[in-house]
């Protein structure tokens, strides 16, 4: 390949990786990235890249020995920030709003910080593009990200085939109750079925996902109910005992169902592979027990 990058084929490569990648070939980019997220801590790894990462989240769970061989330096809201200069980074990755406080304060000790601020299905596939890019890697970045539509395409076919589509409530906080970002009611609708706050999925900021009552889910009458309360366990029985929510098809059929963070609210190939499959299987088994 004419940009440097190992012409072996994706899956013939290293552990944990989809791809070859020989020791001796010359690095591009940056050298020393901080992951103040895991979705490039996972993305890295994926493409063979994780000799660069020398700090992750705390909150990394994907790869699981990227907790064993990364420092720890960062949460959602807040980071270790002397700790990330010791590292010496040529390079901070994070997302959205939620991290703009950690990025100013590392602008101004004079790092350089690239914030992601995507959040639909298309624009996860493209992050793992410009990731790749970034590092030098595009052509294995660009086969990883066909390789993540092609799943996505796999998963909407088989969702197809279902006999009857479900109403799904995506549930991401509890008090207050914040309803699913763009990117999961996305993917609930390529696994088989309808978000029941579309308007509000397309809000980008949580606080404007917020609902003031449960009387708005409760009207909407989900088939299924989803939960992912991110950094704690999601309850079901204290979501099915809030009042009047005993009418709901999903409460009164037992179809309280948690999706574990990690899985879907990254967004990164986790939400593309293993969250997606996640709410497909849910999915299936409403469709076929309602025949």
């Amino acid at each position: 390949m004419g940009n440097g990058e190992s012409s072996a084929a994706p899956g013939a490569g290293a552990s944990d990786s989809p791809f070859s990648i020989p020791h001796s070939r010359l690095q591009r980019g940056p050298q020393r990235i901080v992951c103040l997220t895991e979705e490039p801590t996972e993305t890295l790894y994926a493409l063979g890249e994780q000799d660069r990462i020398v700090g992750i989240s705390g909150f990394t769970v994907r790869p699981p020995q990227a907790r064993r061989e990364k420092p720890k330096v960062s949460a959602f809201t807040s980071a270790k920030v002397d700790e990330i200069l010791k590292l010496k980074p040529d390079l901070a990755i994070g997302f959205s709003d939620i991290q703009a406080d950690i990025a100013a304060e590392l602008v101004r000790r004079g790092v350089e910080v690239w914030i992601a601020n995507h959040r639909s299905v298309e624009g996860i596939v493209d992050y793992v593009r410009r990731l790749g890019a970034l590092v030098g890697a595009a052509a294995r970045a660009n086969a990883y990200a066909d390789e993540l539509r092609r799943g996505l395409d796999d998963v909407e076919a088989a969702a197809a085939r279902l006999p009857a589509r479900p109403r799904v409530y995506f549930e991401e906080w509890d008090e207050p109750i914040i309803t699913g970002i763009q990117w999961v009611a996305e993917l609930v609708r390529i696994a088989g079925g309808d978000d029941v706050f579309p308007e509000l999925s397309a809000e980008p900021l949580a606080k404007a996902r917020i609902l003031a009552d449960g009387d708005p889910v409760i009207a909407r009458e989900p088939d299924i109910i989803l939960g992912s309360w991110c950094g704690k366990k999601f309850r079901p029985e204290r979501v099915a005992a809030r009042p009047g929510w005993h009418a709901i098809p999903a409460v009164r059929d037992g179809e309280l169902h948690e999706i574990k963070s990690p899985l879907i609210l990254q967004p990164g190939p986790a939400a593309l592979t293993d969250g997606v499959k996640a709410i497909h299987a849910v999915v299936r088994a409403w469709a076929f027990r309602e025949m």
